[in-house]
């Protein structure tokens, strides 16, 4: 009699037996075992030779989907084909396929690379492929490709007004197709066929920042009063007052951080300019990270995401934290941060190198870069602190506060 659904689910081998066929029609039967794993089988003659074929496992494969297998089986074999080796091949084919799909060599190469990138610039990267390019292109053979493809994806991005990032998105892709080329597995970067296919960078790419005294004032007495996260509070907090790059806040790691030394040091697989940074610590930065210390310090983030102690704060939440405060993207930016202290610090007179030191701009001679991560470092440490100061004026509603122009 043929299988029933009821029958396949009680089916049981009977002990001492190490495994029992269930037979339905035309060949195919239920194997199974003593542990109770139920396999579907049929069994089929090709050239004077007996076989036996897989037609999937029980309960993912049902009794109605295995029947329709064993008819597309059959007919293979009517036709002379066996079809064990037709889904050996079938296999073998989308194994191919996907071993050179864009997503798999897009993320290859970003493994390949990612040792000398730092580790935001590499978040990006895969961010941005993840968002715009995987979800339409990732699957499909990298060599098959074409350029109008790829346009199409690029111009989702544009038709969201985010110009700079279709620009960096077409880049990013350029050269996943360039690795696919030196790695046998495309022949030309299609990429590069979109050459004047996308609209003009934006002309002013500058990081809006507030540079006036007093909004800079209202700036900080917004923060203050900031209700969200405690971690993205103080990263709010302490930001102004290290004007890093937003992506090294948000690495930071407690065991980079000596508070009674009143120093941070950022290690130079986390730089921009790929060089050890040291930030020395005003008392103000001191005492927000003490009291961050007892909420974060069973990671070793300072700034973990809600959702997991090893994981840092999004690329996006310091810009997030800003626009709930009320200032919008034209306004302020996390980047904004170190526009405001660079712009104001020169004008109050301090050290230009020292300046430029403290925002770990790349040094043309790497050679004395190496050496001199920690140039400057005693005025370093007074800048540091006059700003502090001069920051707590301003929040204080104290306007123009002048009085941290460095000593004669």
């Amino acid at each position: 009699m043929p299988l029933t659904d009821k029958k396949v689910r009680n089916a049981r081998a009977e002990s001492p037996k190490p495994f029992q066929k269930f037979f339905d029609e035309r060949g195919m039967y239920l194997l199974v075992t003593a542990k109770g794993q139920k396999y579907w089988r049929m069994d089929f003659r090709l050239h004077g030779k007996r076989k036996t074929a897989a037609l999937g496992a029980y309960p993912e494969i049902s009794l109605k989907e295995a029947r329709e297998r064993r008819d597309n089986a059959r007919k293979l074999i009517r036709n002379g084909q066996d079809p064990i080796q037709v889904r050996k091949a079938v296999l073998r084919t989308a194994a191919g396929v996907a071993a050179n799909s864009f997503e798999t060599i897009a993320r290859e190469w970003i493994e390949k690379f990612r040792r000398g990138w730092a580790e935001s610039h590499a978040e990006k990267v895969l961010g941005r492929l993840e968002r715009n390019v995987f979800p339409y292109l990732g699957g499909r053979p990298i060599a098959d490709i074409s350029a109008p493809e790829l346009l199409t994806c690029l111009r989702r991005i544009e038709a969201k007004g985010t110009y700079e990032t279709a620009h960096r998105t077409k880049q990013n892709c350029g050269q996943v197709f360039r690795y696919a080329i030196a790695t046998g597995r495309a022949l030309r970067d299609t990429a590069a066929d979109l050459k004047g296919a996308l609209a003009p960078r934006p002309k002013d790419r500058h990081h809006a920042s507030i540079t006036e005294p007093r909004a800079i004032g209202g700036l900080l007495r917004a923060i203050e009063g900031y209700d969200g996260a405690p971690a993205v509070r103080a990263a709010l907090q302490v930001l102004p007052l290290v004007f890093v790059r937003p992506g090294e806040l948000r690495y930071a790691q407690w065991s980079e951080i000596d508070l009674d030394a009143a120093e941070w040091r950022i290690p130079a697989s986390r730089m921009k300019s790929r060089q050890t940074h040291i930030v020395p610590l005003s008392t103000q930065a001191v005492a927000i990270l003490r009291a961050l210390h007892p909420l974060t310090s069973r990671g070793k983030l300072l700034f973990p995401s809600i959702r997991s102690l090893s994981r840092p704060i999004s690329e996006n939440t310091i810009n997030a934290a800003l626009r709930r405060l009320g200032y919008s993207k034209d306004q302020m930016t996390g980047h904004g941060f170190r526009s405001m202290a660079s712009t104001r610090l020169n004008e109050m007179g301090w050290n230009r190198d020292a300046i430029e030191r403290q925002l770990a701009h790349a040094e043309r001679d790497d050679v004395r870069a190496a050496y001199n991560f920690a140039e400057h470092l005693p005025e370093r440490r007074r800048m540091m602190q006059a700003w502090a100061d001069y920051l707590d004026g301003l929040k204080a509603g104290g306007g123009d506060v002048t009085a941290i122009r460095r000593a004669a």
